[in-house]
């Protein structure tokens, strides 16, 4: 990198929707880190419990990282920390419920002693080379804030994620006016929230969601079960502020709702009566027309709240005849099956079940195309490369820029890994550094590879063969089996014959073979796995995953 040019580089965020948002702004020696994010695994990445991006740039360049700062509290910007904060130390900036949040978070990872600043917005942090300002934007959580952010080349802005809600829940109102003093001033480059770059005119405020709410609330006799993101502290609040209204009582329900509303509460982002409040315990009390039960799971999550109260699993929460369930959050592509199967199972219990398609019950946190050229003309900057968001997003929001004036050479639509370099002579892509998807299952960090989930995509579809042989070593003389287990491939008592066939092609393959061979447990393993792999194939045209295991005796 030239040491007298900016670099941007985006670790993710830029090739997936929904997830591993992750930017590097390098000058010098100086390097600032924007948002951590993690992604949640998609239907082929079986035993996967999520996806963070591959930092191994910011892990080769620890000891020029200034600062982390954070955009907002949604897990697709502050998921990765903990795993960040492993690798590499850095102070981390926030508005106050984001590092709320996050304190929470990392206090489950035993890092709650990582330096973390909560900020405010208009506050300014000198972090090397950059000075950040953070400016208050409104998003589908409070406190969000986007970036202003001076290089020793020019301005540059980050939007984070943004609307514009000329009637926000809070009332605190998108600081526009900061937004135009970067565009009078002049700005270098902008990056800018691209997500509903298709969809026309201007996102619905967060308050059209209450008037819903009414509407529900004001038609069921029963009890109301509200789902709902667990960060969503808007939504929880006009849940509880329409509960009061019509002399409900609210129980959350869920770890993490639980968890997030005590800390919205104790920074005051949250107002809940003390006597409206009640804990699950309370339930058997009170008569249904009196309940709210507001609790997570509204994409599906095997095992979230609202998937055990759908399959009857838990233990306090029984769905009844007359139950209204309101799923107020969009469903997120990919989890739509998952999603369908709750609906079904709420249902056929009796349950009235109220979604996006069928009422308001959601709106958006993400800006429109009208509110995206309405940034494109606030801030007015030289460079653009449109962020967070799939290509076609990306694409349809550089159509958008080029529309307003930006010069097409001046709009630069990234990869993940690639990097932009602006210097004084203008401004061009200069190759990549190493970007991609690291696998978290369980407590492994990148143990689960491709191949690791191809097998896995075999074993669920196909299923195994596990092959037992067991070899004296000094001989090579068979002395058991072959034995043959299946599991997923077929069922072995329904399919006697099959399994016999199977055994004596296995005994005439290994009767052929010179005693070298058998003697050799690498070498026999191999051949079995391959002429049993091509039988198969031929007489059920399946391929399921092989296993022999040789027992040298």
């Amino acid at each position: 990198m030239n040491d007298n040019s900016l670099s941007v580089i985006i670790l993710g965020g830029v090739e997936e929707l929904g997830g591993l948002n992750m930017m590097v702004l390098e000058y010098g020696d100086d390097i600032i880190v924007v948002d951590s994010g993690l992604m949640f695994p998609e239907e082929d990445m079986l035993g996967v419990d999520f996806v963070i991006p591959d930092f191994s740039y910011l892990m080769e360049n620890k000891e020029k990282v200034r600062g982390i700062i954070i955009t907002h509290g949604h897990e697709d910007h502050t998921g990765a920390l903990p795993f960040l904060l492993k690798e590499i130390s850095a102070p981390i900036y926030g508005s106050r419920l984001t590092i709320g949040f996050i304190k929470d978070k990392l206090r489950e990872h035993h890092l709650e002693d990582s330096p973390m600043y909560a900020v405010a917005p208009r506050d300014k942090v000198t972090l090397g080379a950059f000075e950040v300002e953070f400016i208050r934007v409104t998003h589908s959580i409070v406190d969000g804030m986007a970036l202003g952010i001076s290089t020793p080349l020019g301005r540059v802005v980050h939007t984070g994620d943004f609307k514009v809600d000329p009637t926000p829940v809070d009332g605190q109102l998108m600081d526009f006016h900061r937004f135009s003093e970067y565009g009078e001033q002049g700005t270098l480059l902008l990056l800018s929230d691209s997500t509903n770059a298709e969809r026309g005119g201007f996102t619905f405020s967060e308050k059209e969601v209450r008037r819903a709410f009414e509407d529900i609330f004001s038609t069921s006799k029963g009890r109301i079960i509200i789902s709902t993101f667990a960060s969503n502290i808007h939504r929880i609040q006009q849940a509880v502020d329409v509960a009061v209204m019509f002399g409900r009582k609210v129980i959350l329900c869920g770890k993490s709702i639980v968890s997030n509303a005590q800390i919205a509460l104790d920074l005051g982002y949250l107002r809940i009566p003390r006597e409206t409040w009640l804990k699950l315990e309370d339930l058997k009390n009170l008569n249904d027309e009196e309940v709210v039960l507001i609790t997570t799971g509204s994409q599906g999550e095997p095992m979230s709240v609202l998937s055990r109260i759908a399959t009857d699993e838990h233990k306090h929460i029984k769905i009844k005849e007359g139950d209204t369930v309101v799923l107020s959050a969009k469903m997120i592509p990919g989890n739509e099956r998952s999603i369908g199967r709750i609906i079904n199972h709420l249902s056929k219990r009796g349950a009235n079940v109220i979604y996006e398609k069928v009422s308001e019950i959601h709106v958006s946190g993400h800006a429109s195309k009208e509110e995206l050229k309405l940034m494109l003309n606030l801030v007015r900057p030289k460079y653009f490369v449109p962020i967070h968001g799939e290509f076609r997003h990306l694409a349809y929001h550089a159509k958008l820029a080029l529309k307003q004036g930006i010069p097409k050479e001046n709009i630069f639509i990234l990869e993940n890994g690639q990097v932009l370099e602006i210097d004084g002579e203008g401004a061009r892509t200069n190759g990549k550094v190493d970007s991609g998807r690291v696998f978290i299952d369980g407590k492994g960090v990148g143990d689960v590879e491709e191949m690791v989930l191809r097998d896995r995509m075999r074993l669920a579809h196909d299923g195994v063969v596990i092959v037992l042989l067991g070899v004296e070593k000094l001989t090579g003389n068979i002395v058991s089996g072959p034995d043959v287990i299946s599991r997923g491939f077929i069922f072995e008592d329904a399919s006697p014959e099959l399994i016999t066939d199977v055994k004596d092609f296995l005994a005439e393959t290994i009767d052929a073979l010179d005693r070298e061979i058998i003697a050799d447990s690498q070498l026999l393993q191999a051949k079995i796995r391959s002429s049993l792999k091509k039988y198969l194939r031929n007489t059920m045209e399946r391929r399921p995953l092989i296993m022999p295991i040789i027992m040298e005796v």
